[in-house]
Order: C-alpha cells, then sequence, then structure tokens
C-alpha cells in the first residue's frame, strides 16, 4: 500500500505539470485580457505599461515559471475581474460544485444499482425492457436539452419547482453553504442533481445490469443455488459484489468528469459554482481564472482516480495494489 500510495503521488505530480503547462499554452489564444480590464479608451502606451506591470509581455517561459513558484506556496493568481485570489473565487464556488455533484451521484446510486440488478434478474419481463429502451434515450439526450425539458415542465408549466439559482442556504463552515438544511435549498437542487444525473444514470445502469448477468452465469452462483441459498442474498450479497469492481472503475472516473459536465448544467440552472464561473471567466479572459480552475478540476480527477483505486482493494482484497501503480 505505501508502495503504491508513494508511485501515485509521483504520478499525480507529473498529471499537475502536464495539467498546469497546458492551461498556461492556451490562455494566449482566449484574448487580451486587457480589453476586459481597461476598456478601449485607453491608449496604447498605457497598455503597453499595463502589460509590463501583469508580466504579459515577458516569454511563456518566464511566466510560466513565475507561476510555477507562486503555486508551490498556495498562489495561483489573482482574478482580473474579482480583483480577489483566484484560488479563493475558487474555494467560494466550490460547494455549490459539489454539492451539485454528490446530489446527482446519490441519484445515480440509488436508482442504478436497484434498476441494474431487476434487469439483470427479470432480462424478459416489460418493465426491465421499458427501462432498457429509457436508458437508451437517457444517453442519446444531451444534458443542456434535459435541464431545458425539466424548466419547461416541472418550473414553467407545473410550478413545482424554482428554475435558478440556490435557494435559501444554511451555514456550515468557511465557504460552505449548504443546499440540504432548508426545504427550500433542496427544491432548488433538485431539478439540476436530476439534470446532472441524467447523464450516467443510464450507463450506470446498462453496466450493473451486463456486469450481473456475467457473474449471475458464473459457477459459483450456479452452485449457491443448488446449496439452497435465497435468491436475495446471492443477488446482493455474492453476484453484486463481485459486479462492483467494474462498476467503481468506471464510476470513480465519471464522478470526477460530472464536475466538468456541471459547466452546462449550471449555465441552464444559473447555478453559482465553479462551472458557470469557469464561463463568465472565459467571457472576460480572466487567464488567471481559467488556469487556477483547470487546475483545480484536474486535480479533483487526480485525486478521485487515486481513491477509486484505493477502493479496489476493500471490494477484492486480490487486487494488487503495487502492480497497479507499475
Amino acid at each position: 500500500m505505501l508502495a503504491y500510495l508513494v508511485k501515485r503521488v509521483f504520478q499525480a505530480v507529473a498529471v499537475m505539470l502536464v495539467i498546469s503547462v497546458v492551461g498556461f499554452a492556451i490562455q494566449d489564444n482566449l484574448g487580451d485580457p486587457l480589453r476586459e480590464l481597461v476598456g478601449v479608451s485607453v491608449s496604447e502606451e498605457t497598455r503597453q505599461q499595463l502589460r509590463d506591470e501583469l508580466g504579459l509581455n515577458d516569454s511563456f517561459v518566464v511566466q510560466y515559471l513565475r507561476f510555477l513558484g507562486n503555486a508551490l506556496h498556495g498562489d495561483l493568481g489573482t482574478s482580473y475581474f474579482f480583483k480577489e485570489p483566484a484560488l479563493e473565487v475558487i474555494l467560494k464556488k466550490m460547494p455549490a460544485t459539489l454539492e451539485l455533484v454528490f446530489g446527482a451521484t446519490f441519484i445515480i446510486i440509488g436508482l442504478s444499482v436497484p434498476l441494474g440488478v431487476y434487469t439483470a434478474i427479470k432480462p424478459n419481463t416489460i418493465l426491465a425492457r421499458l427501462i432498457m429502451g429509457l436508458s437508451i434515450v437517457g444517453i442519446s439526450i444531451p444534458v443542456f436539452l434535459t435541464a431545458i425539458l425539466m424548466i419547461f415542465v416541472f418550473a414553467v408549466n407545473l410550478g413545482w419547482f424554482p428554475s435558478y439559482g440556490r435557494g435559501e442556504l444554511a451555514h456550515v463552515f468557511g465557504y460552505w453553504d449548504t443546499n440540504f438544511a432548508t426545504v427550500d435549498g433542496v427544491m432548488h437542487i433538485l431539478l439540476p442533481s436530476v439534470a446532472l444525473a441524467s447523464i450516467m444514470l443510464p450507463l450506470f445502469v446498462r453496466l450493473i445490469r451486463a456486469e450481473m448477468m456475467e457473474v449471475l452465469q458464473s459457477e459459483y452462483v450456479k452452485f449457491a443455488k443448488a446449496k439452497g441459498i435465497r435468491p436475495w442474498r446471492i443477488y446482493f450479497v455474492h453476484a453484486l459484489k463481485n459486479t462492483l469492481l467494474p462498476v467503481i472503475t468506471v464510476g470513480g472516473v465519471q464522478i470526477g468528469t460530472m464536475v466538468a459536465y456541471t459547466i452546462l448544467t449550471e449555465t441552464v440552472f444559473q447555478w453559482p459554482g465553479m462551472g458557470f464561473m469557469f464561463l463568465e471567466a472565459v467571457n472576460r479572459v480572466d487567464t488567471p481564472l481559467i488556469v487556477a480552475y483547470l487546475i483545480v478540476v484536474g486535480f479533483i480527477f487526480v485525486v478521485t482516480n487515486t481513491i477509486v483505486d484505493l477502493i479496489y482493494g476493500l471490494v477484492n482484497p486480490t487486487v494488487n495494489l503495487a502492480r497497479m501503480g507499475a
């Protein structure tokens, strides 16, 4: 375990360096940040002076090394628009995004496991075929269209749920204000969570069904049936446990991916999270905030994948973590 963790730390550092270089490389193609800072009425001489003060006239290598040195001390730059440290701006927006991802993950796990198991056990029933048909439709519809349809039906026509914002929040600590402590907060987060979950839910239902059907054909399951073990115990203790390993593999990556997918969901629902902030930063050419966002999201991916690999050992003790990290 220790050898594996050491290898993953070195891999994580290498990945973060690559992400930082890529993020820095694309910033010059986003536009001129001085356009948003000073407008069009400022003289060219003043513009050049500001570029010198901000270090924008330095070479890429000089700018990157300066950024890397500051990043090692926790400084990812200062947002041009917010006039605050970029990392602090992201940390203020992060709770909204993480709660949205948590709500979507809760829906995905709560529905995909029973639906996947049922469609594997009863594949020829009308309900199972209906579930599989709906899963194909769910995979085919993009998240922004699902979000718009949900707003039109449940917010505009029926008026059951609000269509934008976070609503009433309860303070937890630091920058963290939660939706889950108030009724109004839960009502506001429900539609965005369902919309975000619609991306992954059909995939997980089909994955669990496929893996479960394969496990049910194995010899040890047939032996368990022959011994007279109760069916529910065979399905949910023996078979489901061995179905989880590939599901965790895909699930860990996809949960990290949902952090990036929140950009579309947050835009449609005007959800004040990191994704909505990132789009605004692109429109404003706020390059320090853009680069900081890419690094933070990359860090979330790295941490998520490491946690998933560690869970491998808990679900299946025969997995050799040191060999996986090689």
